[in-house]
């Protein structure tokens, strides 16, 4: 009997110490923890430690430095958010990936997780992006997404591919709002004495065209704010840009530089696309930690408004379509 008893606690003995060992063991880093502390650990090398293997060998092998200033560019972003005002929260579980808000202008980004799909060693996340003004959601229907496809390598999780994904829905009611907004009166007459241009004489301004190109515009804008934020992070000893041209240099057949980073389509990047014509103005500081962006109408055929945004990624709208207005007295879009 008293054997039996010291088998029993020699048996609960061990499965109390595996239980213990068990529990003193670190969970296993999940690939969205690996996507997080990839992009935001200020840790040397961190970056780096989830690429493929391939991929760090072929950066060692020539020898560029891409990869740590794109990693110290992430922080000095994160630190410029943080000393305007804005909080910014990272979540390793729930819908809720990203949120930073900035309490100057009531405004708050935020990235949610769509879908998380593991199987066995490979995890696709899909990421969407949220921008929102005094609670008003300011997409208009446009939607901004990314897929980051993470493989299991030699004990940690890589980025093996990222898809990037921009789609407006025709059924969305923020896209048919934006469509159905009311022109004033006033505006479209004073649009209506600008001298006509070539090959645009016989349209009025309330062409058809213009509710499309104004949804156009402001998908633009939206790229634009996207790629100025990919732009400093790669290059911060440049910080943002207000050379068009050097946010373009797609299917150039180079690798990514700062004069071409290959961020936005050619047609984007030579300024005109849509009947709207882009500009970037107000790059201040060394690197630059501010911008602004104008999309202003061709010709009145081609759009009445005008739409501008800046380092807040608010995008403001001025129904006399012009730049300075916009970027001076502009309204938040709606």
């Amino acid at each position: 009997m008293i054997a039996r008893n010291k088998l029993v606690v020699s048996i609960l003995n061990i499965l109390l110490f595996t239980a213990l060992s068990a529990d003193a063991q670190p969970a296993p880093q999940t690939a969205r923890q690996a996507l997080l502390e990839m992009f935001f650990s200020k840790t040397p090398g961190t970056f780096e430690k989830h690429l493929p293997q391939a991929t760090r060998a072929a950066l060692r092998s020539a020898g560029t430095t891409s990869t740590p200033s794109l990693l110290s560019g992430f922080s000095a972003f994160t630190g410029q958010l943080t000393a305007r005002g804005q909080q910014l929260q990272t979540f390793e579980a729930g819908p809720t990936l990203l949120v930073f808000e900035d309490s100057q202008t009531h405004t708050k980004f935020e990235i949610t997780v769509e879908r998380d799909d593991l199987r066995g060693d490979d995890d696709e996340i899909d990421l969407a992006f949220h921008g929102s003004k005094d609670g008003e959601t300011q997409t208009a229907g446009a939607k901004f997404g990314l897929t980051f496809t993470m493989k299991h390598e030699a004990g940690s999780w890589r980025l093996n591919d990222i898809a990037m994904t921009i789609g407006v829905s025709l059924t969305d009611p923020d896209f048919l709002k934006a469509l159905t907004t009311k022109l004033n009166p006033a505006n479209t007459s004073s649009a209506a004495t600008h001298a006509p241009v070539s090959g645009f004489t016989n349209l009025s301004p309330n062409s058809s065209l213009i509710p499309a190109n104004e949804a156009a515009a402001i998908a633009a804008v939206r790229t634009l704010n996207t790629a100025e934020i990919t732009y400093a992070a790669s290059f911060p000893g440049q910080g943002f840009t207000c050379t068009l041209s050097d946010l373009g240099g797609m299917g150039g057949g180079s690798g990514a530089t700062e004069h071409h980073a290959m961020l936005v389509d050619p047609r984007l990047a030579s300024g005109k696309k849509n009947g709207y014509v882009y500009a970037l103005s107000a790059c201040e500081g060394n690197p630059a930690s501010r911008y602004s962006i104008a999309a202003t109408p061709a010709n009145p055929a081609s759009g009445t408004r005008a739409f501008c945004s800046d380092e807040s990624a608010v995008i403001r709208f001025s129904p006399d379509g012009k730049a300075d207005s916009c970027i001076s007295l502009g309204k938040p879009l709606q």
